[in-house]
C-alpha cells in the first residue's frame, strides 16, 4: 500500500455526476473517500470523520461551501483540514473569495481528471503552490 491509501478525502458536491467522477478518479488511487451532498452534511462528516482534505463545492444546498469552510477553519477540531474549493465559479474575484474563506486551493469545474490527482497529492504533501484553473493573469 502506498501513502495515499491512508488519506481520507471528503468530497462535498450536490451534483451527483461531478461527485461520482471525482470519487472515481480519487478512489482508483487508493484514497478513502467520504461524500456529502450539502453544507450541513459536510459539517457533520468533517467533524465525525476528520478527513485529511476536503474538496468543497461552493454552491451547496442548506449552507454554501464558503460558509462551511469558514466554520471549519474557525473550529480548533477542524482548522487543520486542507480545503480545496471545487467550483464552477471562475469569475474575477471568486478565487480570492475562496482563499479568504480559508481554502488552500481553487479547482475549476469541470475537473481535469489528469490534473486532479496531482493537485490533491501536492496539497496532502504540503506543496501548496499548485492551484490550477480560474482566471488568467
Amino acid at each position: 500500500m502506498d501513502g495515499e491509501t491512508s488519506k481520507k478525502i471528503l468530497i462535498v458536491d450536490d451534483n451527483k455526476d461531478s461527485r461520482d467522477l471525482t470519487v472515481k478518479v480519487l478512489k482508483r488511487l487508493g484514497y478513502q473517500i467520504i461524500e456529502a451532498v450539502d453544507g450541513e452534511e459536510a459539517l457533520t462528516r468533517a467533524f465525525q470523520d476528520k478527513p485529511d482534505l476536503i474538496l468543497m463545492d461552493r454552491s451547496l444546498p442548506k449552507i454554501d461551501g464558503l460558509e462551511v469552510t469558514r466554520r471549519l477553519k474557525t473550529n480548533a477540531a477542524t482548522q487543520h483540514i486542507i480545503i480545496l474549493a471545487l467550483t464552477a465559479h471562475a469569475m474575477r474575484g471568486d478565487k480570492e473569495k475562496a482563499i479568504a474563506a480559508g481554502c488552500q486551493g481553487y479547482i475549476v469545474k469541470p475537473i481535469d481528471v489528469r490534473k486532479l490527482p496531482d493537485e490533491v497529492k501536492a496539497h496532502l504533501e504540503g506543496e501548496r503552490g499548485s492551484v490550477h484553473g480560474g482566471e488568467k493573469d
